[in-house]
């Protein structure tokens, strides 16, 4: 009974609460959540290090962050010491070798980081003092050795060369050095050249002017105790000898005198990469700098942003569009909106980027858009709270961005007193349309002639010409570059002759080729069979297959073991463009193949054939005077993200009257590999089975 009693009891309960709610409207919100962020303790040593202390005895963890509060620094013509010396520190100390400096942080479980401006670790609490010495060691007697540096440049350079064909690479380049010009620090580059520039010595002198007291800070966090802090950081930091960081001039960069288009052409484009750009300056410290970050939330900072759903959900020029601001309180920062979009759209994108642009400028947000933004700040902020990095920053951010002590226990409230005219204020302040640089990177043949016809407000945009590398260019003569008489058939034609005359290479029927060579501490075979309509091709790890790929009729699929994943279809379709037993069997019968224009590979003039696709975007080099191709190249591109794959083909060699390159460099990965002809075989060691 008395259960049955406290049945009914409940349920009459719950019926009156809910006829005293009112469902037919909103609630209304609560107030913003209490936030208490713990007060750090502070001391500082003679050498100019800064210590904040933050003791959380929640979990038995702790964390430590030295960060150096320098202005930017500017390489110049060594370009490249900075990101060398981060990769150099931590490698062990002058008194602890690499190997075993690794082995103790790994055995107790333990994370340490170094870059050239910064460190961080973190251990369980127990492990604190000995991960503080570990950590202190490192950062003061770095173990600056030739060998690591040999290894370490010889890393930086295989990057580099990785991203030298890279859309996205070349557009950042770009970017950063027209806003700021490329003697700035913000604006440089590394190249090849700049870290072929730097010695050993570089970097040693680089780390004593630079890794040095006067602007550091040391924030530790978590299960410590705040007097064995300081005689622990006192006693491990206290022989960083003390000095004032090297300081540089350099000139103030302005924003474009007018809105235009500044376009590089990169020929292996299959997408365009848009940013819309103009300098700002803005501070965290700067009443209206909350304001701004929603006004940037609003158009460009997620699914529900004006951009991603102008862009994306209406007009499905690309898989996502955003925007940003940054704020630096020693250079200007820079406002962006850009969007990685199909070629055939790159004028219209320009187009509506400027448009919503300019509408947040004009237009007042709604304040439904208002309210959800600031859900989303209130939602991110408390959840960063739980991160004891967070709390780092926090701290951080106070002592060196100028903020009031409550800047961050106040942080709700200020988010949502922020009003639309606020918003649109910070907006017409920080955004521009009428000084906007538009860089655009992308294949000119495909994109340029629509875009020197954009105009905006009705006014025509003036489009500029650079490279790669931000240096003014010359606009790109597409008609000059295609000799005359010149065809997709008159090319194929020319590179068959070359590697044996069109009457052998009709006479084969099956073809396997095995390629080797030697990458990430093994040996890469790569064996390929064709026939006139099926193709196999296994990667093989020291003798172990690693993939496959079978295509033969409709079905193509990857193998790997005894699994078997069918390719997407449209990723079927384009390599069908490739079949036979050599790929330029089936480029002659593609009508959508076309000659693409001469391209210098290797110090030789080449002529171009391009097969687009739906996925996969192959372009073929042909040497103009021998025929024989020398390069085959492919840009892929699925669910948003984009690969360049190359091949260079050299020292052709005849066998069975056919000549094969005996040597292929292939990328794979961030690495390109190098690989000789073992076996090539001709109309025998081919079976039905080798496509099962």
């Amino acid at each position: 009974m008395k259960k049955l009693y406290s049945i009914i009891l409940f349920a009459f309960l719950a019926i009156s609460a809910h006829a005293q709610i009112d469902r037919s409207k909103m609630p209304e919100p609560g107030p913003a959540p209490e936030i208490n962020l713990d007060e750090p303790q502070r001391f500082e040593l003679k050498n100019g290090l800064k210590v904040l202390v933050v003791e959380n005895h929640k979990l038995p963890r702790a964390s430590i962050q030295l960060s150096l509060d320098n202005p930017p620094i500017l390489e110049g013509d060594k370009a490249g010491v900075s990101s060398l010396t981060g990769s150099l520190l931590g490698n062990g100390s002058k008194s602890i070798p690499k190997d075993d400096f690794n082995e103790e942080v790994d055995f107790l479980g333990a994370n340490i980081s170094f870059g050239s401006q910064f460190a961080f670790a973190s251990s369980l609490s127990k492990y604190f003092p000995r991960i503080l010495e570990l950590m202190a060691d490192a950062a003061i007697n770095p173990n600056f050795t030739q060998e690591e540096f040999d290894k370490e440049k010889d890393k930086l350079i295989t990057g580099l060369k990785t991203g030298e064909k890279d859309v996205k690479t070349i557009a950042s380049r770009v970017q950063r050095a027209l806003a700021y010009g490329v003697n700035h620090p913000a604006g440089e580059y590394t190249s090849e050249e700049t870290v072929n520039n730097v010695t050993l010595a570089d970097v040693q002198q680089f780390y004593a002017n630079y890794f040095v007291p006067a602007n550091a800070y040391l924030v530790v966090i978590g299960d410590v105790n705040f007097e064995e802090v300081k005689e622990l950081v006192t006693a491990r930091f206290t022989p960083w000898t003390k000095a004032v960081p090297l300081s540089f001039s350099f000139s103030k960069p302005a924003d474009a005198q007018y809105t235009q288009i500044n376009f590089v052409d990169v020929p292996n484009a299959v997408q365009s990469e848009v940013t819309v750009q103009n300098l700002v300056n803005l501070q965290m410290k700067d009443a209206d700098y909350l304001p701004a970050l929603v006004a940037n939330q609003i158009l460009g900072g997620g699914g529900e942003a004006r951009l991603f759903l102008n862009l994306r959900e209406d007009k499905g020029y690309t898989y996502g569009s955003s925007s940003g601001i940054g704020n630096n309180k020693y250079i200007p920062s820079r406002f962006s909106a850009s969007a990685s979009v199909r070629n055939m759209v790159t004028d219209s994108s320009v187009v509506e980027l400027l448009y919503e642009i300019d509408r947040i400028i004009k237009e007042p947000v709604s304040e439904k858009e208002l309210k959800n933004v600031k859900a989303k700040y209130v939602g991110r902020f408390v959840r960063a709270l739980e991160r004891p990095s967070t709390i780092a920053g926090y701290a951080l951010n106070i002592e060196t961005e100028g903020l009031p002590k409550d800047f961050y226990k106040t942080y709700l409230e200020r988010i949502n007193a922020i009003t639309v005219e606020e918003v649109q204020a910070a907006a017409q302040k920080y955004f521009s349309v009428d000084n906007a640089r538009i860089v655009v990177v992308g294949k000119g043949s495909d994109v340029l002639e629509n875009l020197e016809k954009v105009s905006f407000n009705g006014k025509t945009i003036p489009v500029k010409y650079y490279d790669k590398y931000a240096n003014d260019a010359e606009k790109p003569n597409y008609e000059a570059a295609i000799p005359e008489g010149v065809s997709v058939q008159s090319i194929i034609d020319k590179y068959f002759e070359a590697i044996g005359g069109k009457d052998e290479v009709a006479k084969i029927q099956s073809l396997k080729l095995v390629y080797e060579g030697a990458a990430m501490g093994g040996i890469i075979k790569v064996e390929e069979k064709r026939t006139a309509d099926k193709m196999a091709q296994t990667t093989y790890m020291n003798d172990a297959p690693m993939m496959g790929v079978i295509a033969k009729g409709d079905e193509l699929y990857m193998k790997q073991g005894a699994n078997k994943v069918p390719l997407p279809s449209d990723l079927q379709k384009d390599m069908k463009n490739s079949m036979g037993i050599f790929p330029e069997q089936s480029i002659a019968a593609n009508s959508a193949a076309k000659v693409a224009g001469t391209e210098m590979v290797d110090g030789r003039e080449t002529i171009k054939i391009e097969v687009p696709g739906t996925v996969v975007q192959a372009t073929y080099f042909y040497d103009m005077e021998s025929g024989l191709k020398v390069k085959e190249a492919s840009v892929t591109t699925m669910n948003g993200q984009t690969q360049n794959q190359e091949s260079f083909m050299k020292d052709y060699q005849e066998i069975e009257g056919i000549k094969f390159p005996s040597i292929r460099v292939s990328s794979m990965g961030p690495q390109m590999i190098e690989t000789k002809l073992l076996e090539a075989v001709i109309n025998k060691d081919v079976t039905e089975a080798d496509f099962e």
